[in-house]
């Protein structure tokens, strides 16, 4: 028998080569050649069923047709998604380990199998593991789950074999790093064997229009463990987030080849598995002042953010103090450390507030992450107010990008942010020139708008106010 020949395959784009190098000679990333074993050649049609031969067209003679969505029974889990599930979709979600990504899967799968044939493939968990999982997520209620399909394994052929034989409409893998194929000789979790059975399970999802979800783990930065081409294989890739201390999770859509991406969705961790949070607004402003709307404390400012199609209120914190040491800190949580970096400068140059000698930290309150820059001014904002010692005034709500010359950018669906802060009973709002309501219908009934357009502005108007 020959002696199996070794070589080293990249982790980021799959290329492989015969010796270890610290760059990889296809996409030029460092650092990700992992040694592998060399597979066999695979037959030339072994992937023929994930695209049909079609002849050339033009592009306007191809019909086209609305993609048709169900319902998983979770609203939140239906926004992320875009508005439900799509049939012969590939979904991969990860997140850390003990976040909640299997109980949200057993839910969701219980809900649908009322409705749609379902299968539950464990590769982590034995059935009567997730047997007592069920009982505890159903508690009192009778009959929750009973249609669920469940399958204990591992092996790639068997669960495909499976697919094939029960026809389910979703299918849960859990999770993709477990499995393995025959047809290779690598451990499972290795790049290989990923990549076989995340292209194979996309094969047999295409063939049999079966939805399938892949559980994926995660690497401790935090980003899925395997090879990238996992992620441009599959339609749609979440992310589960939150900390474990506490009780809320957040769901947020990377990639979505049926619906828009950046979509958020909040989670309430309960003893009865995870449940939707139709208002997260309230939940990130409960403590908030008395009342949910601030003013009762130096450097806490309300800011709206968006996230994908929904306005988010969300209270930024800035805590400004002396420095006892030549080096300053800039500590932010939640949003871009860089970003506050390059504020703290434009503050100084372009409003004469100097921060070199003093300890700068932020938060964004409720474990949420914050990457639009409609956050800069709410950040400043809460920043002069903490130096000041003196509160925001109360039911005062910020947006607006800050330029490196001073100018406050307009946010994108700035109608939209305030009239999720009306709603909300906030009635008074610092927002850019361009972001101002303006004509007579389209005024936010029962807010004031503030609008400026440099930075020393809108400060000045929160020292007058």
């Amino acid at each position: 028998m020959a002696k199996p020949k070794n070589l080293y395959v990249c982790a980021e784009c799959g290329g492989q080569t015969a010796k270890w190098q610290g760059q990889c000679p296809h996409c030029q990333a460092w650092n990700t050649l992992i040694e592998g074993v060399a597979e066999a050649p695979a037959g030339t049609h072994r992937f023929a069923a994930l695209a049909a031969s079609t002849p050339v067209r033009a592009l306007s003679d191809i019909a086209t047709s609305e993609v048709p969505r169900f319902s998983s029974g979770i609203e939140e889990f239906d926004r992320v998604l875009g508005g439900g599930l799509v049939a012969g979709a590939v979904v991969l979600i990860g997140g850390d380990p003990g976040i909640g990504k299997s109980t949200l899967l057993l839910q969701a799968l219980s809900h649908l199998s009322t409705k749609k044939k379902t299968l539950y493939v464990s590769g982590e968990e034995s059935g009567a593991q997730i047997a007592l999982r069920a009982r505890r997520l159903a508690g009192e209620e009778s009959g929750w789950g009973a249609a669920l399909r469940l399958l204990a394994e591992i092996n790639l052929e068997k669960i495909q074999a499976a697919i094939t034989a029960e026809r389910p409409d979703v299918a849960v893998i859990d999770s993709i790093q477990t499995l393995y194929s025959e047809a290779l000789t690598s451990a499972p979790g290795s790049v290989a064997q990923v990549r076989e059975c995340a292209a194979q399970l996309t094969r047999i999802a295409k063939q049999l229009g079966t939805t399938i979800i892949l559980v994926g783990h995660v690497t401790k930065e935090g980003t899925l463990a395997g090879p990238r081409v996992l992620e441009h294989i599959v339609d749609t890739v979440l992310y589960f987030e939150g900390d474990t201390h506490s009780s809320y999770r957040l769901v947020r859509a990377i990639k979505n080849r049926f619906g828009a991406i950046n979509e958020l969705g909040v989670f309430a961790m309960t003893e009865r598995g995870l449940k939707g949070v139709a208002n997260p607004s309230a939940l990130f402003l409960s403590q908030h002042g008395p009342d949910g709307k601030g003013g009762t404390v130096p450097g806490s400012c309300v800011l709206v953010t968006q996230e994908g199609t929904r306005p988010l209120l969300v209270e930024i914190q800035a805590l400004v103090d002396a420095a006892h040491n030549p080096n300053p800190r800039r500590l932010s949580v939640g949003l871009d450390q860089n970003r506050l970096a390059l504020l703290l400068a434009v503050l100084h140059r372009h409003a004469g507030i100097a921060c070199y000698d003093q300890d700068v930290f932020v938060n964004a309150v409720g474990g949420v992450k914050i990457v639009e820059p409609a956050a800069d001014l709410a950040v400043l904002c809460a920043i002069q107010s903490s130096l000041r010692g003196k509160p925001m005034p109360r039911g005062m709500v910020v947006f607006g990008e800050v330029g490196l010359a001073g100018e406050i950018r307009p946010a994108p669906r700035g109608q939209e942010r305030l009239r999720e802060a009306a709603k909300l009973g906030f009635g008074t709002a610092l927002v850019p020139s361009a972001n101002a309501p303006k004509g007579r219908g389209s005024k936010i009934e029962g807010m004031e708008i503030i609008a400026v357009s440099r930075i020393d502005e809108a400060l000045d108007a929160l020292r007058g106010s």
